[in-house]
């Protein structure tokens, strides 16, 4: 989500959470029926189709990004130098030691949005891109169980940020989290980077995604004609990890959780 302006932060009580929670595990579920076809010569466009197809024919649900301020395509296929919202296309072929994000939204038969992204490594990643790739989860974590009422979303931006310059990785700026439930992006707006003790004082019933967007190189970015492809301004990697939480009374609880568990990632 692209920064904005500030509206009120909606608090959701219990049927609300459980609705999230539905919608939030069926978007993982649609990351996890992805893995096994991310694969050297697959196109974005055949990553997008499996989605599209799964999301409709399979979940029963609607994919949230088709049409979305003119958006084209189900998923966003961010490779590489790309740092989000990438059009899928069927030029664009996957090669031995991509990296590649994969953000994908879907809409429940009641009307609450799932929203999620993952990292996935096409063959064999090189050492920065698995650095860049394994310190991007490790802040999004950071984020995440800074998470609790009382704390500030100045404390989780701060805990993402400190992960990623002790590896000498930037955190993009120009892009962040939001609320989520039925409104697709909604307040609050959740920035990777921060000051402890600022910012908006957490409640129980805050329901918004951490989704830290690192850089290799330097933070700056550009937009490219398409009006969506986001790259970085001095072509080094980006690697992006989206995880949807919830404010509960004693701390958090993450509501995108991966069906088939973390496997080679800590657990959260």
């Amino acid at each position: 989500m692209k920064r904005g302006k500030h509206k009120v932060v909606p608090i959701n009580d219990a049927s609300d959470i459980f609705l999230s929670r539905k919608a939030g595990g069926l978007a993982a579920k649609v990351l996890a029926m992805l893995t096994p076809h991310v694969q050297p010569g697959v196109s974005t466009q055949d990553l997008d189709q499996l989605c599209h197809d799964y999301i409709v024919n399979e979940l029963q649900c609607v994919p949230t990004n088709v049409g979305y301020h003119g958006f084209p395509k189900t998923v966003c296929t961010s490779v590489n130098h790309v740092v989000c919202h990438g059009i899928p296309d069927a030029k664009q072929i996957l090669k031995e030691g991509d990296i590649i994000n994969v953000d994908v939204a879907v809409t429940t038969p009641e009307g609450w949005i799932g929203d999620t992204s993952r990292m996935y490594y096409v063959g064999q990643p090189s050492n920065l891109a698995k650095r860049l790739v394994n310190t991007t989860y490790e802040a999004l974590l950071a984020g995440i169980h800074a998470v609790r009422p009382g704390a500030t979303l100045g404390d989780v931006g701060h805990a993402i940020q400190t992960v990623a310059h002790r590896e000498r990785f930037s955190v993009v700026r120009e892009y962040c989290g939001h609320g989520i439930g039925k409104v697709y992006h909604d307040e609050p707006q959740v920035l990777h980077y921060g000051t402890p003790g600022q910012g908006l004082v957490l409640q129980p019933g805050m329901i918004f995604t951490i989704e830290p967007m690192l850089n290799a190189g330097k933070a700056a970015t550009r937009e490219l004609a398409d009006g969506w492809t986001v790259i970085t301004n001095d072509k080094t990697l980006s690697a992006q990890w989206e995880h949807m939480v919830v404010v509960t009374e004693t701390g958090f609880d993450v509501l995108t959780a991966w069906p088939e568990g973390t496997g080679d990632y800590p657990a959260i």
